[in-house]
């Protein structure tokens, strides 16, 4: 197999000589180096549109009715007279927000940044198993993402169902303002996002099956790789799912049939529809929507591990357990689904079920948790940026999982079902233990994608103010929920009962436009270090794995001449044998040494 490897490498070394044109390199380019630095920008700017969004919400809801120009100037005299706020694209904000976030951001430029940017470098290929494939599926993900921002310019409004698409909401183009053309394009955007993401995680399995380098055995690959590999499987498995929700539902919409319809009556007319059950809808999304979580936080863990151990000086603490964990949540992660219906009207002993096995997620989370904890204990911690949003990692990894023992039992979900408890769960869990990891893997690899130092000190400013907001928005979210404030309501003073909680309100939202201004900081730092950061190092992290054995300059097929071989596992820091604290994976064993390993 390896045999093969280089003689596929050298070829499309051969292959790779005539000149590149500007349109070959940086656009139309089959380098997975330069696609994964299309990811990450477009990435970048689709999460400055999610972020905005919730700013514009934020504001509504602490200081519902106000007048504020910037609604105005925005969202124009539609859709904010006067400066205030209609409710209809509040929760068009909201829908759109969440998809952005969920989808474009935390799933396509997490993955698609640093499964494309890590696999052929950490697994020693040359390139992607295809190319040319890794290139349609960046400009699918592409169209995807223009396609999306267009339907914000509709006239009747962006798709205002929330990021879950409910029918009945979702499918009567009749029924709210944003089911109309705006609702088409989401699911015409989805669909092309799905295709996108299909064709990228066939292309990393391939990848990693069939292309690791001599020496590089499954149980040597950096558990990085082991992460985007198992996430990638989760894609192929799940995603296929929401594609055929989101047909059934351009076919209830446009072509008269009634798979998520029954029984309905607009305005006392009574409409056509018989036969259908929403709540397949919901077991159709979610079968994909529970697997996402994970599709968006084994990555994020994966670049943790990596960057723990790197900056912990130290082996990594359990790695056949940290690999036993990734595939036992990828298997019990395709089984909880449920636990997102229990106020369905679901049979209480399914219910019970999907508490087991959702409860059972716990164990692999927890031995992941442990095992960060434990490679930190004792290390020659070296605290730069990368490794801060680490550690934040695993902290909100714990205490957003830890809420998550409250939602999966299907008796205490129905109090705080579709409240601001819910939304401060998976925000902590999924959404900041993500852009966490996803901020770590920026400052770790940058050095790598760019061949220049991001500034350490803003970098420091970043986290801590990044973290202070984070906590700030989403702790006191929790207490708002217990009190039964429920999500997506435009506004809260509706109801006296929620009077007391409008101050918390203010505070959350005070939080969430500073932490929300200060991302200026890294997009400043981002984008200025690219051209004028301290040039890098070959090797600036002294880490062991294969990626930093390439050169600075950039190469299409990644080494020069013959591509290394591995001879020991990717964790040898501070070996007793070796006078250095890091050991490449190059490094051939000496003789009579003892294989360090897991």
């Amino acid at each position: 197999m390896s045999a093969e490897a280089h003689d596929h490498g050298h070829d499309h070394e051969h292959e790779h000589h005539h000149k590149e044109t500007f349109i070959t390199k940086y656009i139309f380019s089959t380098d997975h180096k330069m696609i994964a630095k299309q990811y990450l920008i477009s990435g970048i700017i689709m999460g400055v549109i999610g972020v905005g969004m919730s700013m514009l919400f934020r504001m509504q809801l602490a200081w519902p009715e106000e007048s504020f120009k910037i609604f105005n100037i925005l969202l124009g005299d539609k859709w904010a007279p006067d400066g205030v706020m209609a409710n209809d694209i509040y929760l068009s904000l909201v829908t759109i927000h969440g998809t952005i976030m969920v989808f474009f951001v935390l799933t396509a430029a997490l993955s698609g940044t640093f499964s494309n940017l890590l696999i052929p470098l950490q697994i020693g290929a040359r390139d992607m198993a295809s190319g040319f494939m890794n290139m349609v599926s960046y400009w699918l993900f592409f169209l995807s993402s223009v396609i999306m921002i267009s339907s914000l310019f509709v006239e009747s409004g962006p798709a205002n169902s929330g990021w879950t698409i409910y029918p009945p909401l979702s499918a009567l183009p009749q029924a709210i303002s944003g089911s109309g053309l705006g609702m088409t394009l989401w699911l015409v955007s989805m669909a092309f996002f799905i295709a996108s993401s299909l064709m990228g995680s066939l292309n990393y399995i391939v990848t990693v099956i069939n292309l690791r380098t001599k020496g590089m055995s499954m149980t040597r690959l950096p558990l990085t790789i082991w992460a985007f590999f198992v996430t990638a499987i989760i894609g192929v498995v799940s995603f296929p799912v929401l594609l055929s929700a989101a047909l059934l539902l351009i076919f209830d919409r446009s072509f008269g049939t009634s798979f998520f319809l029954s029984d309905i009556y607009i305005a006392g007319e009574v409409l056509h529809y018989q036969g259908g059950s929403p709540v397949l809808f919901e077991h159709l999304f979610w079968f994909l929507g529970h697997p996402e979580v994970y599709i968006v936080l084994l990555p994020a863990l994966g670049i943790t591990s990596e960057v723990i151990a790197t900056n912990s000086r130290k082996p990594i603490f359990g790695y056949r357990a940290m690999i036993m964990s990734i595939l036992a949540i990828a298997f019990l992660s395709t089984i909880v689904w449920g636990h997102h219906m229990f106020i369905s009207g679901m049979n209480p002993f399914l219910g019970s079920v999907f508490t087991f096995t959702t409860l059972l997620i716990a164990i692999p989370s927890a031995v992941k948790a442990f095992n960060y904890i434990t490679t930190l204990w004792k290390g020659n911690l070296q605290l730069n940026p990368a490794m801060l949003f680490s550690i934040g990692l695993v902290s909100t990894f714990i205490t957003g999982g830890l809420t998550g023992i409250i939602l999966g039992d299907s008796t205490l979900d129905i109090n705080v079902h579709d409240t601001y408890f819910v939304v401060a769960h998976f925000h902590l869990v999924m959404g900041i233990s993500a852009l966490y990891g996803m901020f770590a893997g920026i400052y770790h690899w940058f050095p790598k994608m760019f061949g220049r130092m991001l500034n350490k000190n803003l970098g420091y400013v970043h986290f801590w103010v990044t973290a202070i907001c984070a906590y700030g928005v989403f702790f006191p979210m929790h207490f708002i929920g217990l009190a039964g404030l429920p999500r997506r309501y435009y506004t809260n003073t509706n109801f006296p009962l929620f009077d007391d909680l409008q101050n918390v309100n203010v505070l959350i939202t005070t939080f969430a436009l500073v932490g929300g201004a200060f991302q200026l900081v890294f997009l400043y730092n981002f984008f200025s270090s690219i051209f004028y950061g301290k040039k890098a190092v070959q090797n600036p992290w002294r880490s062991n794995t294969l990626e930093w054995t390439t050169p600075v300059e950039h190469i299409h097929g990644n080494w020069p001449g013959e591509i290394p071989e591995v001879h020991r596992w990717p964790y040898d820091y501070s070996n007793p044998n070796h006078e250095e604290d890091f050991v490449l994976q190059t490094t051939p064993m000496k003789p009579g040494e003892e294989v360090l390993h897991h």
